[in-house]
């Protein structure tokens, strides 16, 4: 019985590793992959002690009544935000601790979440497109702006797939993309039009605005380490950003003056 009592012990532990470390993957802020981490292992008769890093989480599962406990260092996987699966998961755990659930219905339940199909790349194309075209609209520029900065953001937005997808350092990525649509949009320079805004908004499509918000949240709620570290890396990618942009400033400079 001890045997048994062991091995569900490091398994719910191994369990709530994997699911800790892929909400913070995800884009979730520390306090909610915390209170979603204890939740499921109170749901089991277990207390959680965790920490949370920005590469990787500490966790540790105790059952008070043996003093048994078991360990888990875990990496945090680089994914790709998504607020439907942290909205999902996090509803897992208050469906574990509500109803009960067993292990095995936890993972089943757990894996049917993290493998549905992600949203089409051509899809988030189109929309980072329209959103960037709007965000011209909203600071002035007229309907060719927004045209060029359509096309121009379409552009950039594959680049940057494609390089992602072949695993190229992220702040290379966000230099080389935001260059290519800045450059792309330097197309309204010989244009009639608000070719400033055009150039100013072309690139907003890669401001990292989860990071910025979450490390704001984590500093707030006092888990100063993880917030300060995801403000250095989303200002690193605003630096990226603006490396980018400068080199098309660069190039057309005589044209702006």
């Amino acid at each position: 019985m001890e045997g048994q009592k062991k091995e569900k012990l490091s398994e719910v532990g191994e369990f709530i590793s994997e699911y800790s470390a892929h909400m913070m993957g995800c884009g979730v802020h520390t306090s909610r992959v915390i209170r979603s981490a204890k939740r499921i292992g109170e749901a089991f008769g277990y207390s959680v002690k965790i920490s949370v890093f920005q590469r990787n989480i500490i966790l540790t599962v105790v059952d008070e009544r043996t003093h048994e406990h078991h360990n888990e260092v875990t990496d945090i996987p680089g994914l790709p935000i998504s607020f439907e699966q942290n909205s999902r998961l996090s509803a897992l755990s208050w469906e574990t601790y509500d109803n009960h659930l067993s292990l095995s219905d936890l993972r089943s339940k757990y894996q049917h979440i993290i493998r549905q199909p992600v949203v089409h790349p051509f899809f988030v194309l189109i929309l980072a497109g329209l959103a960037n075209a709007s965000f011209c609209h909203l600071f002035g520029g007229d309907w060719w702006s927004m045209g060029i900065v359509f096309s121009a953001t379409l552009t950039g937005m594959f680049l940057k797939q494609q390089m992602t997808g072949k695993g190229i350092n992220h702040y290379l990525v966000f230099i080389v993309s935001a260059f290519v649509a800045s450059l792309c949009a330097s197309i309204a320079l010989i244009l009639e039009t608000t070719s400033e805004i055009a150039l100013a908004t072309s690139v907003l499509y890669l401001v990292p605005g989860v990071p910025l918000i979450n490390g704001v949240i984590d500093i707030v709620e006092g888990y100063i380490s993880t917030g300060f570290a995801r403000l250095v890396q989303a200002s690193l990618l605003i630096i990226c950003i603006a490396t980018g942009l400068s080199f098309t400033l660069l190039l057309v400079k005589d044209s702006l003056l």
